[in-house]
Parts: C-alpha cells; sequence; structure tokens
C-alpha cells in the first residue's frame, strides 16, 4: 500500500511538471513562463487555497474542542519557523533560512492529500474542519518568515527595529493578506455563493499548480547548484526536522483532541513543508531567497520521506501514545 501511494504521487502531474522544468534548464530549452503571467498564478494559488479552507470552516459545527484545534494548529505553524530558523542560520543566510523555516513551518496540500489517502486506507474518515486548520495553518508560518527576516537581515546593531512595525508589515504583506482575506470571504460566503465561483477555485487549480510548479522547476533548475553547494547539511534538515516534527505532534496533540484521524492530520501537517503557499508568498516579497534550495528541499526530499516513513510511523505513534 506505501509503495502504491508513493508510486501514485510520484507520478502525480504537479509533481512531473517540476521535475519537467529541471530538465528544461539542463537541456538549455528557451521555456519560460512570462514573469506576469507567473505573479497571477502565485496570487491566484493562494486565494484559492484561503477561500476553499474558509468554506470548509462554514460547514462546521464549531465546538471548543475546534476551537483549541486551531489554536493549535497556528502555534504548531509559529513555534517549527521560530526554532528551524536558527537551526538554519548556521549554515545559510539569512533569506535562505527564513524562507525554508517558513516552507517547513506552513503545510504541503499534497502531503494532506496523501494523509486523507492513508486514512481511508485504514478504513478511517477524515473530519471536515481539519481542512480549514490546513488552511489557517499556511499564513503564520509566512509571517513568522518575514519577521525573522526583517529582524536579522541587517546585521547593525545600532539599527532600531520596531517589532510591531515589522508585525504590521508582515500582516499586510500582499500574500498574506490575500490568504488571510480569502479565508474569511471563504467563511462568509454562503453556498450558493461559492458555487458561483467553484469552477474557477476548483476545478482549475490542479491545472494552474501544475503551471505553477513548471515554473518552480525552471526557477529550481537555474539555481539547482546553490542545493549541492551546501552539502550535506539540506538533505540532512530536510529528512531529520519532519520526523522529528510529526513524531512530536503526534504526541504531543493527545492533549487537545483524542481522537486518532485529527492526530494523524496534526503530525502529518507538522512534518510537511509547503511547495505552494510559501514559494509563491517568497517569489514575491523576498527574491533573494533560492527556490533552487527550498524547493528541491520540500519536493524531492521531504514529501517521499513523508510518505513512504513518516505517515506509518506518525499513525503508529497516535494508536499508542496519549
Amino acid at each position: 500500500m506505501n509503495f502504491n501511494l508513493l508510486l501514485e504521487n510520484l507520478t502525480n502531474p504537479a509533481l512531473l511538471f517540476f521535475v519537467l522544468g529541471i530538465i528544461a534548464v539542463y537541456l538549455k530549452s528557451d521555456l519560460e513562463i512570462p514573469p506576469n503571467s507567473s505573479k497571477f498564478i502565485s496570487l491566484y494559488l493562494l486565494f484559492s487555497i484561503g477561500f476553499k479552507g474558509g468554506q470548509e470552516l462554514s460547514h462546521e459545527t464549531f465546538t471548543i474542542e475546534i476551537a483549541w484545534s486551531m489554536l493549535f494548529g497556528i502555534g504548531i505553524s509559529a513555534i517549527i519557523p521560530l526554532y528551524t530558523f536558527f537551526i538554519l542560520k548556521r549554515k545559510l543566510n539569512v533569506f535562505d533560512a527564513g524562507a525554508i523555516a517558513a516552507a517547513y513551518g506552513s503545510v504541503s496540500a499534497v502531503t494532506f492529500v496523501t494523509a486523507v489517502s492513508y486514512l481511508e486506507s485504514q478504513q478511517l474518515t477524515l473530519h471536515g474542519h481539519m481542512v480549514a486548520i490546513m488552511a489557517l495553518m499556511e499564513s503564520p508560518a509566512i509571517i513568522i518568515g518575514l519577521v525573522l527576516i526583517s529582524i536579522f537581515k541587517k546585521e547593525d546593531k545600532t539599527t532600531n527595529i520596531k517589532i510591531p512595525a515589522v508585525i504590521k508589515h508582515s500582516l499586510t504583506n500582499g500574500s498574506v493578506l490575500l490568504i488571510l482575506g480569502s479565508l474569511v470571504i471563504g467563511l462568509c460566503a454562503n453556498a450558493k455563493q461559492a458555487e458561483g465561483i467553484k469552477p474557477f477555485t476548483n476545478d482549475l487549480f490542479k491545472g494552474f499548480l501544475a503551471i505553477f510548479l513548471l515554473d518552480m522547476g525552471i526557477t529550481s533548475g537555474r539555481k539547482l547548484k546553490s542545493f549541492f553547494s551546501n552539502g550535506w547539511f539540506p538533505f540532512a534538515f530536510a529528512i531529520c526536522v519532519p520526523l522529528l516534527n510529526g513524531c512530536a505532534f503526534a504526541a504531543l496533540s493527545s492533549i487537545i483532541t483524542s481522537d486518532i484521524t485529527n492526530r494523524f492530520i496534526f503530525a502529518v501537517l507538522a512534518a510537511s513543508a509547503s511547495y505552494i503557499a510559501v514559494p509563491a508568498a517568497m517569489k514575491i516579497t523576498v527574491p533573494k531567497a533560492n527556490p533552487g534550495l527550498f524547493l528541491p528541499m520540500a519536493l524531492a526530499v521531504t514529501f517521499p520521506i513523508n510518505i513512504t516513513i513518516g505517515m506509518p510511523l506518525y499513525f503508529l505513534i497516535v494508536q499508542n501514545v496519549g
């Protein structure tokens, strides 16, 4: 079953378009996504993820456990980039450290979908509010990453950086504002209103994702040398940190909920790394961050590790711990 899941996800068109972008660079092809089109697709993906998350949240009956679960998810997304940034900054520049920390604090929608498939193979069903929690976990890590980059990008000790101003700037950043605003709009819209734009928010998503990852593949291919130039560190980080996060939060989630499916999803979300929302945000806001580093880490290393090793491990923990 794990082999089938791995094969299914490794043959996912979106992932293969990412590989195609890298191949195009090494073949010295003139294949390129126009910059304006690339920026539009980035904004579209952020909008779609936020809106769909708000819609899922609007369908749930709100309970105290859901409230605590939402706070727990946001907490995960905020804590992970805080500690990983300082690990990363020992080996990498501030911009790359902040982008990678944000990516690993945020979540992967494709890994989430794979986790749902894993639950179904165990005859278990996902609770709808976890989709909304996944959407809520996209932006805190981006905010934390931008705040950390803003604070540490200048080593001049005489510079007076006002933290409230930095946080305000991060919250009003276009990418963050779009995903949060879309979440609120999705929450406010009724089913009939949402149905009117469903072809745009749902049906076109996978196509735009494929083109976005093609663009990211081209960008990564051009800068892939920097991934290998950092030696063993990116590989070790992309393997060890997600497994550590997944196992830790699989155990800690027992404080919030006793439901095995919710705990498993929390573990998977904590272990996953974003290669949609964070790259889209960083492409617009932190162009100095190298996508040839954080994209291969998230997509080529962490993603398959979570599918093959992580998920069975996290599921074993939620069954036996707590």
